[in-house]
């Protein structure tokens, strides 16, 4: 678990570098809603989360749930990477985590993301949502 936190936090240095990575997230309201930790734990990663909304490479959109079903529904967390051109897919697996760049791979995840961006509220809403859940862990 250790090693898992250890690299997530070593992948957010990327955005901010002088030149950092253009992130676009799609967050399910369901996280919001899902108490991990305590009210403050819970205030703190959505203040977090309502802090890099402001980052001009940042886009956070939230999927309300009366989204309903969605295009990546049981797929858990993913992500899509574009580097020089070349796209790959990763995708959370229990254990560890699948790495995929094959055409095919990369196109069933980039559509996905496709689907969920328009399913998604747009981000001005969604800073909304973010708040309204924040007031909701006030202590």
């Amino acid at each position: 678990m250790t090693q898992q936190v250890d690299s997530r936090i070593k992948r957010q240095e990327v955005l901010a570098r002088t030149t950092p990575l253009h992130l676009w997230a799609v967050l399910d309201e369901g996280v919001l809603k899902r108490k991990v930790g305590n009210d403050a734990v819970m205030a703190a990663q959505i203040d977090h989360l309502i802090e890099q909304t402001q980052q001009r490479h940042i886009n956070i959109q939230v999927l309300p749930l009366t989204a309903g079903a969605h295009a990546a529904a049981g797929t858990g967390h993913f992500v899509t990477i574009t580097s020089g051109g070349i796209t790959s897919a990763y995708a959370e697996l229990l254990g560890g985590g699948l790495y995929m760049d094959t055409a095919d791979q990369v196109k069933r995840y980039t559509t996905a993301m496709d689907y969920l961006r328009s399913q998604a509220a747009d981000p001005v809403a969604s800073l909304k949502i973010l708040s309204a859940y924040r007031k909701e862990y006030d202590a």
